[in-house]
C-alpha cells in the first residue's frame, strides 16, 4: 500500500508570546483562495502583518529612498536610514536593495518579533541578519524619539537620511494610545529634529489619506504629498489600498 503523504494543519502556530500590549503570534496558513502558503503576526486580536499583501510595506521603502534622491544634490555619501517596526521585514528589505543605503537601523517594540527574525522563523530574517548594513534594534519606537539619545542606542544623537514608521494602522487607529504624542505637532518637531537637512519621513497607513494629518506635515515639513499604493485583494476579488505619506525635513 503506498504511503500516504503527510497532511499538514491548515493553520500552524509557529509561536506565541504574551507582551504588554498583548498576546502577540506568529502563525503559518494555507490560504483556500490562492493556495499559497501565508505568515501572520497578531498582537491580540489584530493582525499586524500578513505576507499575503506586502506591496505597501515595500512601496514605503521606494517611495521614502526615491524621494532622498531629490534631496542628495548629487553627494556620493551612503544614506543612513532607520524603519520604525520590523513586522515580517518587507520594509527593511526592501531598503536594503538600494545600494546607496549604507547602514539601516530597524527599531521594534516587540523583542519577539526580533527574535523570530533572528531563529530563522520568518524567511526574511535570514537576509536582514546576514547584511552587515542591518542591526535589529529592541525599543520603542516613539519612546527612543522622544529620548535624549534618539533611535539609534549606539550613536546618541544621530541624525538620519530616512525614517520610515509602519508601526499604527494610521494616524488615527494606534496600537497603543502611548503613541499618539507621535502624531502631534511636538511629536512631528521632535522627528524633524533628527533628520539631516532634506532627510525624508515616510509613514505607512491602511486608512485613506486623511487631510488634516496632511495639514500637520505641511507646517514643518515641504513637498508633503500622500500616496496611495493599490494592490489586488485576492480575498475579495478586488484592489485594496494603502496611504503612504511623504516629506522632507527643509535644508
Amino acid at each position: 500500500m503506498p504511503e500516504q503523504p503527510v497532511r499538514r494543519p491548515r493553520v500552524e502556530e509557529l509561536a506565541w508570546e504574551p507582551t504588554t500590549m498583548g498576546d502577540i503570534s506568529l502563525r503559518r496558513r494555507q490560504d483556500p483562495v490562492t493556495g499559497a502558503d501565508v505568515l501572520e503576526v497578531k498582537l491580540g486580536d489584530e493582525f499586524l502583518m500578513s505576507s499575503l499583501f506586502t506591496v505597501a510595506e515595500e512601496e514605503l521603502a521606494r517611495l521614502g529612498l526615491a524621494m532622498t534622491r531629490a534631496s542628495a544634490d548629487g553627494g556620493t555619501a551612503p544614506l543612513d536610514v532607520v524603519v520604525g517596526g520590523l513586522g515580517l521585514g518587507y520594509t527593511a528589505l526592501t531598503v536594503l536593495e538600494d545600494a546607496r543605503v549604507g547602514s539601516l537601523v530597524v527599531v521594534d517594540a516587540l523583542a519577539e518579533v526580533i527574535d523570530w527574525h533572528q531563529a530563522g522563523l520568518i524567511p526574511a530574517g535570514a537576509v536582514l541578519t546576514a547584511d552587515p548594513r542591518c542591526r535589529l534594534v529592541h525599543a520603542d519606537f516613539f519612546a527612543a524619539l522622544a529620548s535624549d539619545d534618539g533611535l539609534d542606542p549606539g550613536m546618541p544623537g544621530r541624525r538620519w537620511d530616512a525614517v520610515l514608521v509602519d508601526i499604527d494602522h494610521s494616524p488615527r487607529h494606534l496600537l497603543d494610545p502611548s503613541h499618539a504624542s507621535f502624531y502631534t505637532p511636538a511629536g512631528l518637531e521632535r522627528l524633524r529634529e533628527q533628520l539631516k537637512p532634506g532627510g525624508v519621513f515616510a509613514l505607512w497607513s491602511n486608512d485613506p489619506p486623511d487631510e488634516a494629518y496632511l495639514e500637520l506635515l505641511r507646517t514643518l515639513l515641504v513637498d508633503v504629498r500622500a500616496d496611495v499604493v493599490a494592490f489586488p485583494n485576492p480575498l475579495q476579488d478586488r484592489d485594496a489600498t494603502n496611504t503612504v505619506y511623504l516629506g522632507r525635513a527643509p535644508g
